[in-house]
This record gives structure tokens, C-alpha cells and sequence, in this order.
């Protein structure tokens, strides 16, 4: 399967797939069927459900950060508000991405190894991302000295629970709106020079 459209109709058969039965359920053979392609022409692209799981997470994930982050307008504030308020965009919409549900709903186990093993390509793709940012706000004096990356793996880190486990904290009173806000003070403040 050399051509990128061939590979993004899988994929997106594949999404369809599991918003549908779920990542257990799917099967590449429903992956296939759904793209209107054969059997082999997908197991030549990817050997199983998993490599499947982890392109279209990539996908994913960077097609709804990139634009969040991004549509957050840069006030009067300095870049260190900015950049606490794109981070903060980041997180509410990956937290609310069809398809990051759905894995959370029905099959938080495959997000596991991602937060206790491993970094994936669209965590190191963020990790860069947001990396940059700091060390474009540092080179202004509006964030504090400090490794980037180092800086950059503790917010993401923080955004593991603001992503994955922000509807357990959000009873009595309190939103998700609630918590986005005050990430944007916790990474303010944890920035701050």
C-alpha cells in the first residue's frame, strides 16, 4: 500500500471501526471491508490492529492539538500566557476527540503502555512542539531558564491527568472549563521566571 490515500482511507476506516465496536473488537478484516480495500493490502501497511492503533493516534491527535493550540489569539499578554493558554486548548480538545473517548470509554488498556512505558510518536511530536514554544518564550525572558525538553516532559506529564482523568474531578460544582482554566495558571506559574 505505497499511496498516502490508500493509507488514509484505511485509516480512516479503521477509526470508523472502532467509534463503532471498539479497538478490541476490530479486526483488520472490518478495517478492510470498511476502506474497500483487501485483506492483504492492509496487513502489507500494518501487521495488526496495534500498528494501526498507533498511526491513526498520530493522526489523530496532531489534527486536533496543531489547530486548538494554534486558534488561541496572542492578546496583550506575553508569550508564557499564550502559551499556557494554547496548552490548556491542546488538552480540552484532545480530552474531547471523538476517538480519545471512545479508547478511554472502551479500551483505556491500550493507553497504557503510552503513560507507563513508552512515549509514543504524537507524545514526542507534542514534546517538540511545546519544547519549541518554551524555548522561544525563554529566549524573550518571559519563561524561566531551564531545559526545554525537561520543561516541556513535567507539562505534558501534568497533562496526562487534565487529559485522561479531568471527568473524575468535575462534580459539585466544579467543570472541565474549571480545571482548563486553572491548567492555564498551573503552567503559567510553573513557567514563570
Amino acid at each position: 500500500m505505497s499511496s498516502v490515500s490508500n493509507i488514509d482511507r484505511v485509516l480512516d476506516a479503521a477509526r470508523e471501526v472502532i467509534l463503532t465496536v471498539g479497538l478490541r473488537r476490530a479486526t483488520l478484516t472490518d478495517v478492510a471491508r470498511r476502506a474497500g480495500v483487501s485483506r492483504m493490502t492492509v496487513y502489507r501497511a500494518f501487521p495488526d490492529m496495534q500498528a494501526i492503533l498507533a498511526e491513526l493516534m498520530t493522526r489523530e491527535w496532531v489534527a486536533e492539538i496543531d489547530p486548538a493550540s494554534d486558534a488561541v489569539e496572542a492578546g496583550g499578554e506575553g508569550p508564557a500566557d499564550v502559551l499556557a493558554r494554547r496548552f490548556a486548548a491542546a488538552v480540552r480538545a484532545l480530552r474531547e476527540n471523538p476517538l480519545f473517548r471512545r479508547i478511554v470509554d472502551v479500551d483505556p488498556d491500550q493507553l497504557l503502555p503510552y503513560l507507563v512505558d513508552r512515549r509514543g510518536r504524537s507524545q514526542d511530536l507534542v514534546l517538540d512542539l511545546v519544547a519549541a514554544r518554551i524555548s522561544s518564550a525563554q529566549a524573550t525572558g518571559e519563561v524561566r531558564d531551564g531545559d526545554p525538553t525537561l520543561l516541556a516532559r513535567s507539562l505534558v506529564l501534568a497533562a496526562h491527568g487534565f487529559a485522561l482523568s479531568a471527568r473524575t474531578m468535575t462534580t459539585d460544582g466544579v467543570a472541565a472549563a474549571d480545571l482548563d482554566a486553572e491548567l492555564v495558571q498551573l503552567v503559567r506559574r510553573y513557567l514563570a521566571p
